[in-house]
């Protein structure tokens, strides 16, 4: 019993033994799926590394090549193996690469040579292909990455990967981290345009850390095309030609995977001219051009686009990648713009530091005139006069200010004060007219001039108790102008009342004239009417005079005959009576007799036509009689009448 139990003890310390051996001895290494292995080789025949950091030979030291996952066998106690997590590079970052063994760099380069490495995982090919220490031109993008440690550290946004390091290399891997953080070194450079928003119009202008330096009198560095994918393949770019230093060459909207050790970027503004602009370029880099200002222009050369220079063509209105570094654009208006020469107050961008014109005028006095100028310039004309004056600010300020000045300064010399106002529209067309030819000089088109009120300089009186004077006196002649026109305004009123009285009367005014019309035509019928009535009445007069002559012939003699008898009768009958009632009793008798005699005969008492002359009226008859019989005589006056 005891002898067994012996021996089952013996065999379990026999295996824990070989156990510990066999983990000592380093045989046997388990590597978990997600490590590498790096495998350190203790001993060897064939010594210990002479030069570098790794045994590319079997010399004792670190090897080159990594064990991935699962169960290793090694000689005992020949090798360590040192496990390490693979790299991992997160989505949309950059790692940078560090090679702590290989070729020096050579002066005044930057960064290792890539040229002839084809990645990382293979050291031995990295080493033996001149493979250079220090931080690597090529960098990792986003996935996994199986890179030896013991030669190369990897610098990740969230970590970094190597082996023991010491003190020394803790601080300068520490270093290259802060500088990278700095720049934005482990993410992309992203470029994009937000519509609607010039704030985000934004390029990239580039400076390359390694490479050959900018040939003396060059600023940028010279556009060397496409071949290095705007910058994100180090050694295309260097095998192009390009050189250290700011490029002249600018990254737009995209997504640039850049080594920021490699080449820094700076954000600006793209360029904007608006409508109603060009933009003249003035390069500061570039190639020498032909001058094609052609002979008159004798201010300075145009150059053709990309020359060094003024760029002959302008630029239309647009948005540009223009590297302000590489030169300035001159923006000049092509539309009208006016020039006020008026404290306070703008009619452009171009005038703010101009002011009222002062005066001396002929009689002394100092005024100021406040004027406006209307310009244009001719935008095939721009970049010459960005050659001549610089920009448009400084053509006003140092030739138009001083050019017109002088201009009127020297025309109310010539002027009096009142003069001066009373003769304004003159003095302005004068001043179309010449000061048109002086900005031809200029390379401009003078449009118009607009001349404001002359006014006094602050604490002058003498100005204003001329307008005052000369205000008095317009009133004046306006207030008997005003009377005389009120006296026309007056007659016209009463005219206007007059017609609008009979335009109101006019329908009654018609009627009356009808009216009038009508009576005239009707007083002009009664007349005719009544002519021929009184023709006709004249002929039947003329007829009935003749008849009555006729028949009062007769009957007169009839009447004398009665009248006689009667007469007889009544003288006897008279005396017979004698007294004094007699003459009434005789006078009724007569009476009598004679109405019965009227009756008897037919004969009218008053003819129906009276005519002059004759004895034939028996109404005079009658009243003869009477009055006879009156007096006494009738017996008298019977035979007179016989």
């Amino acid at each position: 019993m005891f002898t067994l139990l012996g021996s089952e003890v013996t065999v379990v310390v026999l295996l824990i033994v070989i156990a510990v051996l066999i983990k000592l001895s380093g045989a046997i290494k388990y590597i978990p799926n997600d490590r590498v292995g790096v495998i350190e080789k203790l001993w060897s025949s064939s010594g210990s590394v002479q030069n570098g950091l790794l045994a590319l030979n079997g010399e004792a030291g670190l090897q080159p090549e990594l064990r991935r996952g699962g169960f290793h066998f090694f000689a005992p106690f020949q090798y360590r193996v040192h496990i390490h997590s693979m790299v991992s590079v997160t989505q949309g970052t950059i790692a940078y690469v560090f090679a702590r063994d290989g070729l020096d760099l050579p002066a005044g380069q930057t960064l290792a040579d890539n040229s002839r490495i084809v990645d990382f995982r293979n050291v031995r090919d990295f080493l033996r292909d001149g493979g250079q220490k220090g931080p690597q031109r090529m960098v990792l993008r986003e996935g996994t990455h199986i890179i030896n440690p013991a030669l190369f550290v990897v610098m990740t946004e969230e970590t970094t990967y190597s082996m023991s390091l010491d003190a020394l290399e803790k601080a300068y891997y520490q270093q290259m981290r802060g500088v990278l953080d700095e720049r934005g070194g482990f993410k992309p450079v992203v470029i994009k345009e937000v519509t609607g928003s010039h704030d985000s119009d934004q390029l990239a202008v580039v400076t390359v850390q390694d490479g050959p330096g900018l040939l003396t009198g060059e600023l940028l560095a010279p556009d060397v095309g496409d071949s290095h994918n705007a910058f994100q393949e180090p050694e295309k770019f260097l095998a192009a030609g390009g050189r250290r230093g700011r490029q002249e060459r600018v990254l737009v909207e995209g997504t640039y995977f850049i080594n920021r050790l490699f080449a820094t970027v700076e954000f600006i503004k793209k360029t904007i001219i608006p409508v109603g602009f060009v933009g003249v370029v003035v390069s500061y880099t570039g190639r020498t051009g032909a001058d094609l200002s052609g002979n008159d222009y004798s201010h300075g050369e145009l150059v053709e686009t990309g020359c060094r220079g003024v760029w002959r063509d302008a630029l239309m209105p647009g948005k540009y990648a223009f590297n302000t570094y590489a030169g300035k654009i001159e923006l000049v208006p092509t539309t009208n713009f006016v020039l006020m020469w008026k404290s306070g107050e703008s009619g452009s961008s171009f005038d703010k530091n101009l002011r009222e014109i002062t005066l001396i005028t002929k009689d002394a006095f100092e005024p100021q005139l406040p004027l406006s100028v209307v310009v244009h310039i001719d935008y095939r004309k721009a970049p010459m006069v960005v050659q001549r004056f610089g920009n448009v600010a400084q053509l006003v300020e140092q030739t138009l200010d001083p050019m017109v000045s002088s201009y009127f300064k020297n025309v109310s010399q010539t002027k009096t004060f009142i003069d001066l106002i009373q003769s304004r529209s003159e003095l302005q067309n004068n001043a179309s007219s010449d000061m048109k030819q002086r900005f031809q000089a200029y390379s401009l088109e003078f449009q118009e001039v607009l001349i404001g009120t002359p006014k006094p300089q602050p604490g002058d009186n003498k100005i204003e108790d001329i307008m005052a004077q000369l205000r008095d006196r317009q009133i004046a002649r306006e207030q008997v102008e005003t009377f005389a026109q009120k006296q026309i305004a007056a007659d016209k009123q009463r005219e206007l009342n007059e017609a609008e009285q009979r335009a109101a009367k006019q329908k009654e005014l018609t009627g009356s004239l009808v009216d009038i019309s009508i009576k005239e035509n009707q007083g002009s019928a009664s007349v005719k009417a009544a002519e021929k009535r009184r023709q006709e009445i004249e002929a039947l007069a003329q007829a009935d005079k003749f008849r009555q002559e006729m028949e009062g012939a007769g009957r007169a003699s009839a009447i004398r005959s009665v009248g006689e008898a009667e007469a007889a009768a009544i003288q006897a009958k008279s005396e017979a009576m004698q007294g004094e009632g007699a003459d009434k009793q005789l006078m009724q008798t007569v009476m009598l007799r004679l109405a019965e005699a009227f009756e008897t005969a037919k004969v009218p008492l008053v003819p129906q036509v009276q005519m002059g002359g004759g004895d034939s009226n028996a109404f005079g008859t009658l009243m003869g009689l009477m009055s006879a019989m009156k007096a006494g005589e009738l017996t008298q006056a019977i035979e007179n009448k016989g």
